[in-house]
């Protein structure tokens, strides 16, 4: 399972949004979490827990009876390096558009200024 397979979920996104926060968070504070913003049960949340820690997305290490978990940077740059291959293929096309925005602001502008500029159409309309 990939970074972006594990990322689909809006429960384990926000997951690993307050580990990016918190930094280390304990397995019991993550379902407190989760359950505050989101309708799950505890269960539901160790599972989520279970998918983020299959995908190496997070790492838990046992003290004492609690599981404290960690965010894993790996698994997260390997999604960016894919998604800045991508990025140049969307700033092209957003480069492109913007070009053609501005031409259709600056043809707007000339029209705008034509029609202001030219008393003598404005006679021969009120002639008409």
């Amino acid at each position: 399972m990939t970074a972006l397979d594990v990322l689909g979920d809006p429960v384990r996104r926000r997951l690993l949004e307050h580990l990016a926060l918190g930094g280390e968070i304990s397995a019991g504070g993550l379902v407190a979490l989760a359950q505050e913003e989101f309708t799950v049960s505890q269960p539901a949340v160790s599972q989520h827990l279970r998918v983020l820690r299959e995908g190496g997305l997070v790492s838990a290490r046992a003290v004492g009876r609690r599981r404290i978990y960690t965010l894993e940077p790996g698994p997260l740059a390997e999604a960016e390096r894919w998604l800045a291959e991508l990025r140049g293929f969307w700033s092209q096309r957003l480069d492109a558009l913007e070009t053609e925005l501005t031409r259709g602001r600056r043809a707007a502008r000339t029209d705008d200024s034509t029609h202001e500029a030219d008393p003598a159409e404005d006679t021969t309309r009120r002639m008409a």
